[in-house]
C-alpha cells in the first residue's frame, strides 16, 4: 500500500512538472518580457463618418506594425461619453488613453484653442491647413501638455453650416430670435447671439431629441454630421455660411504616451499624421456626397453671396473684439496671416 501511494505522489508531481512551463510562460507572440498597452479611443461620431473609417485603418496600423503590443478599441457614435467635453475631461483624467474630439470644446481646457473658433478666420481648406499643420497648430499642440493632454494631430470637421426650422437664412437678421444650439465654447455661444439668436450650448448626444421636441429650432454643424446623424430628418433649411472651419483633433492622455517605449510612441504619432492627412481627403468627398443626399431628403439648401456673407462678417466683428484680449492680438494675427 505505501509503495502504491509513493508511486501516486511522483507520479503527480512529475504531471505538474510537465505541466508549469505552459501555464506561466509568456504569449510566444508577444516575446519574453514584452508589454502589451491598450488603447481605448471614443468619439462622438457614428461610424458612416471618415473619423471613424480612418480610426478602423489607425487600430489597424497600430496592432499590425507594434506586433501586437498595441491594443486598439474603439467606441464610435458617443458610447462611452454623450459630448466632447466629457470625453476630453476622461482622457485628461486618465480614465480614456485616447479621443478625436471637435478643436471647440477643447478652449475651455486651454484657452488659446478659442483663435480656431473666431467666425470667418480662414478663407478656404489651404488656409486652414497653412494654420493648423504649421507653426501656429504646432505650438498649440505642445501647449496641451500642460493640460495632461498629448496633441497628435488636427483632423477635420469641415465648415460649420446653419440649419433651421423656420425659414431660409440670408441675412443676421434671419436668425433674430431663433432658438439655436451651439458647441459648448462661449465664443460660438456669443458669434451666433451677435447675429441675434437666442443661442445656448447643448450635448450633441443629446441634440436630435431636443430638435424634434422643439427644445432648439436651429443648429449649426459640418455637412458629415448633418447627413450621419439624420438631423434632416428635424431640420427642414441648411444654410451653406462657412462661418467656422472646425478642426477635430487627435488627443491623447499625456502619461499614458509618455509611458510607451519611444518605438510604440513614434508609431503613434506617425499613425496619427496619417490618419490627419487620409481623412481629410475623406471628408471632403464626404461633404459632396452628403450635400446631395440632404437634398434627395428633402432639405432646402442655400448658399451666401459674397455680399451676404460680408454682412455676417460685420455682424461678427464684436467678437473679434470681445476676445482679442483673451486670445491675443499676435494669435489671431498669426492665424488670419495663413489667408495671405
Amino acid at each position: 500500500m505505501k509503495k502504491t501511494i509513493a508511486f501516486v505522489w511522483i507520479l503527480l508531481i512529475l504531471l505538474a512538472a510537465c505541466g508549469r512551463p505552459d501555464d506561466q510562460s509568456p504569449s510566444t507572440e508577444q516575446g519574453e518580457g514584452e508589454e502589451t498597452y491598450t488603447i481605448r479611443m471614443a468619439y462622438l461620431v457614428p461610424e458612416e463618418h471618415s473619423a471613424h473609417i480612418q480610426s478602423i485603418k489607425f487600430k489597424e496600423k497600430l496592432e499590425e506594425e507594434s506586433d501586437g503590443r498595441l491594443i486598439v478599441e474603439l467606441y464610435p457614435n458617443g458610447q462611452l461619453y454623450g459630448s466632447d467635453r466629457e470625453a476630453i475631461e476622461a482622457v485628461q483624467l486618465g480614465n480614456l488613453e485616447m479621443t478625436i474630439p471637435a478643436v471647440a470644446p477643447l478652449a475651455s481646457f486651454n484657452e488659446k484653442f478659442l483663435v480656431f473658433d473666431l467666425p470667418f478666420l480662414f478663407n478656404d481648406y489651404e488656409a486652414a491647413y497653412s494654420a493648423l499643420d504649421g507653426d501656429l497648430g504646432q505650438e498649440l499642440l505642445d501647449s496641451l501638455e500642460q493640460n495632461d493632454l498629448k496633441g497628435l494631430a488636427f483632423g477635420e470637421n469641415g465648415f460649420r453650416h446653419v440649419s433651421n426650422n423656420e425659414k431660409p437664412i440670408e441675412s443676421p437678421e434671419d436668425m433674430d430670435g431663433l432658438k439655436l444650439r451651439t458647441l459648448e465654447n462661449p465664443l460660438h455661444t456669443d458669434t451666433f447671439k451677435a447675429f441675434g439668436a437666442n443661442a445656448s450650448p447643448f450635448a450633441f448626444g443629446e441634440l436630435y431629441t431636443a430638435l424634434q421636441q422643439g427644445t432648439y429650432d436651429a443648429m449649426e454643424c459640418p455637412i458629415s454630421l448633418y447627413y450621419t446623424n439624420k438631423f434632416y430628418e428635424v431640420q427642414d433649411y441648411l444654410t451653406l455660411t462657412g462661418h467656422v472651419y472646425a478642426a477635430a483633433i487627435v488627443l491623447a492622455n499625456n502619461d499614458f504616451y509618455n509611458s510607451l517605449p519611444t518605438d510604440l510612441q513614434e508609431l503613434v504619432t506617425e499613425a496619427s499624421e496619417e490618419f490627419r492627412d487620409e481623412q481629410r481627403q475623406l471628408a471632403q468627398q464626404q461633404d459632396v456626397e452628403f450635400l446631395e443626399q440632404l437634398k434627395a431628403e428633402g432639405m432646402q439648401v442655400n448658399d451666401l453671396t459674397a455680399e451676404q456673407r460680408d454682412e455676417f462678417r460685420q455682424a461678427a466683428q464684436s467678437v473679434y473684439d470681445k476676445y482679442e484680449s483673451q486670445i491675443g492680438k499676435e494669435l489671431i494675427d498669426r492665424a488670419l496671416a495663413a489667408n495671405e
